[in-house]
């Protein structure tokens, strides 16, 4: 039951975040220089009375308080309106949906890699502290820290994909390939559900750059996490009881150490998911695939008020629901956490 009621807890402590972060981005949007009517209308002189039907239309016309609840009221019924300059008329959840896949796609592969060779590499260091590995380690992660994503983009690019031709260096699929019915948007899904296996092979392999460049960045954090952790641990008094009796090391590794080490890994994982999304942003441009960050620029710099506000509503979901996983983990790992 106390587990239920932690639950329950965090789920009320996000409805503030979540009106918070909705509410600033209304404001902020609001206070951009731009008109998206204007720019929706085309280019040339402007018919006054056209431009003052489109605002009545629009409801901008109206007072802001009343835009507000407008705003907040037509993003939880699922009412994301139109476009009106990214590509003009076109449902907005059809539009995103045309992108979010793809991202949500490289965006799991990556932080699953990164998640679990970042935990267990971090382990590796702090369990050969001062050695070789240890030396090795702690210099690859100190570079993904230090390198920005679109170099390491860029290099992987022109090793495997160019040097050493392994790899498609851009685009998500072969071109003769086509796309898969569609059901869900995800092609992995789709291209499973329709028999089409070959696809789902394909987008994999186009995926591997991007994917790597994405979780090595995230990796290197989470290695240097985990091994801090580990070390921490590794000092513990019931670690040293635990080696006094005569325990194996490898038994003091993985039952008395490691589950404790996790706990701090864990939130950092969960941590990660804001660099990821940024860094997804640079990836999908880097290696040309038409992704969901791609899409947020595009719509704040058209002033494209419709699709801003989708795709951070859904963004703002990802991120609190990510970080409830992290928190309900957290108390799964250290049940004291809930009371």
């Amino acid at each position: 039951m106390s587990m239920i009621k932690f639950i329950i807890r965090r789920l009320i402590a996000m409805i503030p975040v979540l009106f918070g972060t909705l509410t600033l981005v209304f404001v902020l949007s609001r206070l951009m220089p731009g008109d998206p009517i204007l720019a929706y209308l085309p280019e040339g002189k402007i018919d006054p009375d056209l431009y003052a039907q489109m605002r009545h239309n629009l409801g901008f016309d109206l007072p802001i308080y009343v835009q507000y609840f407008r705003y907040l009221g037509d993003l939880f019924v699922g009412n994301w309106g139109y476009s009106i300059s990214i590509n003009k008329g076109q449902d907005v959840w059809s539009l995103i949906m045309q992108r979010l896949p793809r991202t949500v796609d490289i965006a799991i592969f990556s932080m699953l890699i990164a998640g679990f060779l970042g935990i267990k590499t971090g382990v590796i260091s702090a369990v050969h502290r001062n050695k070789p590995k240890d030396t090795i380690l702690r210099g690859l992660a100190l570079i993904g820290v230090a390198i920005p994503i679109f170099f390491m983009g860029m290099l992987l690019q022109f090793t495997i994909g160019y040097l050493v031709p392994i790899f498609p260096t851009t685009g998500f699929k072969t071109y003769e390939y086509g796309n898969p019915e569609y059901v869900t948007g995800f092609r992995i899904i789709d291209a499973f559900l329709s028999g089409e296996f070959y696809m789902i092979g394909d987008y994999l392999y186009h995926l591997v750059l991007p994917v790597a460049c994405l979780s090595f960045i995230i990796l290197a954090g989470i290695t240097r996490q985990s091994r801090s952790s580990m070390l921490e641990v590794l000092e513990q008094d019931y670690v040293r009881t635990a080696r006094a009796k005569g325990c194996k090391e490898k038994d003091v590794i993985n039952t008395h150490a490691r589950k404790n080490s996790l706990i701090p890994t864990i939130t950092v994982i969960g941590l990660s998911f804001a660099g990821l999304l940024s860094g997804a942003v640079l990836t999908e441009t880097t290696f040309g695939l038409v992704g969901v960050g791609e899409l947020l620029i595009a719509s704040i710099r058209d002033v494209d008020y419709w699709v801003m506000n989708a795709l951070v509503f859904i963004i703002t979901i990802m991120f609190v629901s990510i970080n409830l996983v992290t928190d309900i983990i957290y108390a799964m790992l250290d049940p004291r956490i809930v009371y």
